[in-house]
């Protein structure tokens, strides 16, 4: 089932994400349900805040990037209760974007060399290190459990720039091709 992206601006975006347990309600179906999102909204990665959800979860993708980078033509994978232990080397600059933040795409600077631990959708424990466009991607979703955003990591100068472009995200004024929940509708009602 695709589910709804909530929009920049709700305070769901900004919260720091609980850790969840094995037996937490339904989480096959939402782990399901978030890769039918994200690929229905033709995202690389969906965090659980994205979808309402204050918890430790976040799937990717990265099978688009492996033109780029031939290692991720099968990098599909689901991180829950993510712990970044490690971030080094000299930073680079790539332009992203967010499903919860549509039509604005920032240069963002992040470390290319991660390491990092969680547990899969099988509860495996895993530590493992990942560069490039796979750790970028990682980080990104990372940032959304910690309740950070990417616009958060702009300069005060280029956030009030684009300050009325994300109003009107927060008030539902944006075309999308996917489902959204926008902060400013919700509470109007």
């Amino acid at each position: 089932m695709k589910l709804p992206i909530i929009a920049y601006g709700d305070p769901v975006l900004k919260r720091k994400s609980a850790a969840i347990e094995k037996d937490y309600p339904g989480l096959d179906e939402l782990i399901a349900n978030m890769f039918e999102t994200m690929y229905a909204a033709h995202g690389v990665g969906l965090a659980a805040p994205q979808v309402g959800l204050s918890i430790r979860l976040f799937v990717i993708d990265a099978s688009p990037f492996a033109d780029d980078e031939p290692s991720l033509r099968d990098f599909k994978k689901v991180f829950i209760n993510a712990q970044l232990l490690d971030e080094h080397g000299d930073k680079w600059s790539f332009n992203e974007g967010c499903l919860s933040i549509p039509d604005i795409r920032e240069d963002i600077s992040r470390f290319p060399n991660i390491r990092i631990r969680y547990v899969d959708e099988k509860w495996i424990m895993h530590e493992e290190e990942y560069t490039g466009l796979a750790a970028r991607i990682i980080q990104h979703e990372y940032d959304h459990i910690e309740g950070k955003l990417f616009t958060d990591k702009l300069s005060p100068l280029r956030k009030a720039l684009i300050k009325s472009k994300l109003d009107a995200i927060s008030r539902g004024h944006v075309t999308v091709d996917y489902r959204m929940k926008f902060p400013a509708l919700k509470r109007k009602r």
